[in-house]
This record gives structure tokens, sequence and C-alpha cells, in this order.
């Protein structure tokens, strides 16, 4: 099975988007974007909204990703789905409707993902499996870019992987927050499919194509298999 990568644009250059994302789709090794969405109340930061999503979908083919880190996401549901969203992602911790949500989600054509912070149990996913195109294990402290990979976030993915098993899901199990080449391999042996990472593409010292490169081989060439 192909492990799917998903470069996030909260590394890119702003003042060169669209290049950046041009960049990515050119490399051949992206299957995705991914787009984070910061409210600067579910997270301590403010980021994109529809526009740049808008911008993003002008510039490239790939699907987006748009992962709503954000307080009541259904209100903007129609205007990122509008703006080219392929699938919207939102956080069990904000939605107390979360599967009414997914239900919102997919009523709108996209893919419904549902994400799960590092304090938060998998056990709260057990009710929406059946809804749940995506799982996004968030591997960092969400709403900042360049953290450090948590490494209890390992047995994390394993359980959630098991209980995708068991459901007979077929789920993407993404994970975000600081995915690079020295934890890619660890994570996908541990269950992942979707690799989001953000410094380890667009600031890798090589550019954007030598990062998507690494991060594939040391995903599926892991020398501790």
């Amino acid at each position: 099975m192909r492990i799917k990568l998903a470069p996030s644009i909260l590394a890119a250059d702003f003042g060169r988007l669209a290049e950046q994302v041009q960049e990515i789709e050119r490399a051949g090794e992206a299957d995705q974007i991914h787009v984070d969405v910061m409210d600067g109340l579910f997270v301590p930061n403010l980021s994109f909204g529809p526009m740049i999503v808008a911008a993003i979908r002008q510039a490239t083919n790939l699907p987006l990703d748009v992962h709503l880190m954000m307080v009541d996401p259904s209100r903007y549901y129609d205007a990122f789905v509008a703006s080219g969203a392929n699938a919207l992602t939102v956080h069990v911790e904000a939605c107390p409707h979360l599967y009414r949500d997914l239900e919102e989600i997919r009523r709108r054509g996209c893919r419904a993902g549902v994400a799960l912070n590092p304090g938060s149990s998998p056990l709260l996913l057990d009710s929406v499996l059946d809804l749940a195109d995506i799982i996004l294990v968030m591997s960092v402290s969400p709403g900042f870019g360049g953290q450090q990979f948590i490494p209890s976030s390992v047995e994390k993915i394993r359980r959630i992987r098991r209980m995708l098993d068991d459901a007979g899901s077929p789920a993407d199990l993404s994970v975000d927050g600081g995915v690079t080449p020295s934890v890619a391999g660890e994570i996908v042996r541990a269950g992942a499919t979707v690799l989001v990472a953000g410094s380890a593409v667009f600031h890798h010292p090589k550019g954007v194509e030598a990062g998507l490169r690494e991060l594939r081989l040391t995903a599926v060439n892991d020398p501790r298999k």
C-alpha cells in the first residue's frame, strides 16, 4: 500500500504560496495538500480562511484536506466546500454533536475527518468510525508548526489502527505534528497511512522535492523494521 504524503502549507513561504504549492505538485510525491485553519479560540493562533483555500485550489489539482482547528466549525462548511476543499477534518473536542457534523460534511460531497488531540482518548472515536473517512492523530499540541513529535503518539496510532481494522473501516489514519524522516518509519509501522509534514518538506535544505523524497524513503525503508 502506498503511504500518502500530505505537505502542510502552514510551513510554506506565504509570500510565494502558489509557487510553493505548484512545486509540491511538480515533485510528484505528494498525494494531497494539508491546510490548517485556526480560529484563535480552539487553538491560540490564527491562520487561513476560505479565500486562501480558494487560492490554493487554483494553484493545484491535488486534493485539499482542510483541517478545521476551530470551535463550531459547521458555520463554515459551505464556505470551505465552495472554496474547493475535498475533505474537512474537525476535532472531536470541538464538536459536541460529532456524528451530525460528519454527516453534514459528507452530505456536502466532502470526505469527513475526525482529529484527536494528544490528551484525548481513542475511545472518543468509537461511535463515529462508520462515518469517518479520515482519522487524524495530532502528535503535537495543535496551534503551531515546528513542534517535536510526542513519542506516546505511537501507541495511540497502534490502538486506533486496531480499532479501524476491527471495525473493517477503510478510513485513512493520518498523523500530524513533528513528522520528520527520523520518526516516519515508526509511525508507518504503527499503522498510519498518511503523513502530514510541514517543516520537513518546506524547510528542507535541498528544497521541497528533496524533503518529500526523503520522507517517503524513510517511511517505507525504515532500518529499524
